[in-house]
């Protein structure tokens, strides 16, 4: 049976979605954290404008919650230029994407999230879109189809994604700007939740940010819906100011730990200690221990635990360490144990 998650950034409803982009950042000086592709971003918004050309088609990549989507749209705001969303799964055959491309203008934005989860016939048509600005679009079908050149209005395609290895070859090739978004450091977290608290006038003690900031594991989206879940708790439980021992009794009644793991990263950890004596053992194999998705474990739950050092990723699978069974309290078995438990077996 599956595990609810807090921590869980792709499982996002229309309310939380609502609250999130309430304080989403416009422009490059609201930004928080990623100096570097901030820096390297401003100069190519610069230097097009300066052009009076369009952007370059741009593709950022990362583990979810880290900002992609915000960036794409303080992109367009910088530009000065509309932006239309979509999604990957979202574009299932080539009338779906030239409804899309037919209303875009001379410097707007498509964003498409997701975009490794495009399909490959919506791939192949969009390639000489991204090159050409032109599509061959395929009308009617059998003996009486006819292909139809489109010429495109210049636009700049921002991909995101989570699995950057899972893009082809030519699609990667057409992006002229590739980002890599790296987790955030707890100080840039407790400056996000800060920004955000203020925005919700919400009241903060000293300390009480700096708490949630260090469970956010790293991920703006995850420090911003942790604020959500203490500030109800505060509003319930409290007078609606965030203390520290309000954050700390919120957090604890949703099982984040000090580190920011919750029960399926501890389940995930335990299953590989417990099931598989540490590893090495398979992600299918975990995942199914768990009666969890495999895409779940890959996106959400391991790079975090590979970023703190709780996993290793091997040839022959996933392997716990020392410090995540020191973090657990968990002894693993001698291989001399290990054998006298299957011999009396």
């Amino acid at each position: 049976m599956a595990i609810d998650r807090v921590l869980n950034s792709d499982s996002m409803n229309e309310q939380e979605d609502n609250f999130n982009n309430s304080l989403r950042p416009i422009s490059f000086s609201d930004c928080i954290g990623q100096q570097n592709v901030k820096e390297k971003l401003a100069i190519a918004i610069e230097a097009a404008k300066k052009r009076g050309e369009p952007l370059e088609h741009i593709l950022f990549y990362g583990p979810p919650g880290l900002g992609k989507t915000t960036l794409a749209h303080v992109i367009a705001n910088e530009m000065g230029a509309k932006i239309k969303t979509t999604s990957g799964p979202a574009l299932v055959k080539q009338g779906d994407v030239m409804g899309l491309l037919s209303n875009v203008n001379t410097g707007d934005i498509l964003f498409i999230d997701e975009i490794h989860r495009l399909s490959t016939v919506v791939e192949e048509f969009i390639y000489p879109a991204m090159e050409d600005f032109r599509v061959d679009f395929t009308v009617d079908s059998g003996m009486h189809a006819k292909t139809i050149n489109f010429p495109l209005k210049r636009f700049t395609l921002i991909g995101a994604t989570t699995r950057a290895g899972l893009l082809s070859s030519p699609l990667r090739s057409r992006f002229g700007l590739m980002h890599h978004l790296d987790f955030y450091s707890v100080g840039e977290l407790a400056d996000i939740i800060d920004r955000s608290a203020r925005l919700l006038n919400l009241a903060c003690e000293d300390g009480a940010v700096e708490l949630i900031a260090a469970r956010s594991r790293g991920t703006p989206r995850i420090a911003n819906r942790l604020l959500k879940r203490v500030r109800d708790y505060a509003q319930v439980k409290g007078k609606g100011k965030l203390t520290a021992e309000i954050v700390s009794s919120s957090l604890k009644m949703e099982q984040i730990d000090e580190l920011g793991l919750d029960e399926l990263d501890r389940s995930f950890l335990r299953a590989l200690a417990n099931v598989y004596n540490g590893g090495p053992a398979g992600i299918e194999a975990i995942a199914a221990t768990l009666g969890e998705e495999k895409d779940t474990l890959e996106d959400v739950v391991e790079p975090y635990l590979l970023q703190i050092g709780f996993l290793r990723r091997t040839n022959r699978g996933r392997e716990i360490t020392e410090q995540a069974c020191k973090h657990l309290n968990i002894t693993l078995k001698t291989k001399k144990q290990q054998d006298n438990t299957e011999e009396s077996e």
